[in-house]
């Protein structure tokens, strides 16, 4: 098949779309497709733009901004009109971040007709808002640790959740912009710091415990995942960075564990309709409790990422995962 993996764009998580972009589009030709590599900030990468952003990875921090991503100002004939990227079969979508993450991207697909990987729009905005996602898994008894959204009170924010407390953006993944405050004398700082965010904030109550992952591809949970990080929290550093954090897969833990993560992972990825694949992130406590964190909608492809990791427990390479992935999406123009 012919497939654009549209990647880049303008969010703080260009970096990691880039990376994910360039190492798919090896994956799919492994696997016997016809791929063009398409930012939607610049346009098609050359072969040489593709051979360098593999080479130097993700930079320990996120890009400073300037980029105009043109597709997602509503230039959709930036893409439909390039010779080249405008006339896939399948979109598959490696975005990371803004508006490539939240369901804008995908409105604007579901104008072309063209069958795109992954979740819809509407999936994509439910797991995106940490918030809204939170609230959905409360109403239906899924465990997540208790929150509040843009508070500002210490006072209120010990009294409700105690410290240490967890402050991330609503809207934003890669773990950036995540910050562990450890008491009411370091949340005024923290708090002023939230605020160069321009977005919403959550304040989440910390769950110290071993962290898991689980990936849903296909309707099926893949093995479960482990995640051991130099720092407390699980951030941007130590999910791209050498070295910053070990990934065992499959998990060392008892089968009766494994499979409730698992069960657990489906159904956070069918509440959030979410669709062909995710990630679901966990925390279980010292007493055998597990709490959900998040669900990923567009979770990292680089071939050393964590969904790939899982396929790869299960028996797939990373070729295979992301054929199976366009797979999935290109049954959708049958239908």
């Amino acid at each position: 098949m012919r497939v654009t993996v549209l990647t880049g764009g303008a969010s703080d998580e260009r970096d990691v779309s880039l990376a994910s972009g360039c190492e798919v589009a090896v994956a799919l030709r492994t696997a016997g497709h016809s791929v063009v590599v398409f930012d939607t900030a610049g346009g098609v990468l050359s072969p040489e733009e593709e051979r360098r952003i593999r080479e130097e990875g993700v930079a320990p921090t996120p890009p400073a901004g300037g980029v105009i991503d043109r597709l997602m100002a509503g230039d959709l004939d930036f893409l439909r009109n390039d010779p080249a990227a405008g006339s896939a079969d399948v979109f598959f979508i490696a975005m990371h971040g803004g508006a490539g993450e939240d369901g804008g991207l995908q409105a604007l697909l579901d104008t072309t007709g063209i069958p795109y990987t992954g979740s819809d729009r509407v999936g994509c905005c439910l797991a995106m808002d940490k918030d809204l996602s939170k609230r959905l898994m409360r109403d239906a008894a899924v465990p997540t640790a208790d929150w509040l959204l843009d508070e500002a009170d210490g006072g209120r924010v010990g009294e409700r959740l105690g410290w240490p407390v967890v402050v991330k953006a609503a809207n934003g993944g890669s773990s950036l912009r995540l910050e562990l405050v450890r008491s009411r004398e370091e949340w005024p700082e923290a708090h002023a710091r939230s605020l160069d965010f321009g977005d919403r904030v959550v304040t989440e109550a910390f769950v110290q415990g071993r962290e898991f992952t689980v990936g849903v591809l296909g309707g099926e949970a893949l093995p479960v995942g482990e995640i051991v990080s130099e720092h407390e929290l699980f951030d941007y550093t130590c999910k791209y960075q050498p070295g910053m954090a070990a990934e065992i897969f499959p998990a060392d833990i008892q089968p009766g564990l494994a499979g409730r993560l698992q069960r657990m992972a489906l159904v956070v990825h069918d509440l959030l309709r979410l669709r062909d694949y995710s990630r679901v992130d966990f925390i279980v406590d010292a007493e055998g409790g597990v709490w959900c964190l998040e669900a990923n909608a567009l979770p990292g492809m680089t071939a050393q990422s964590l969904l790939p990791r899982a396929a790869a427990a299960a028996g797939l390479s990373f070729a295979d995962l992301c054929h199976r992935i366009v797979a999935l999406a290109a049954g959708r123009r049958e239908v």
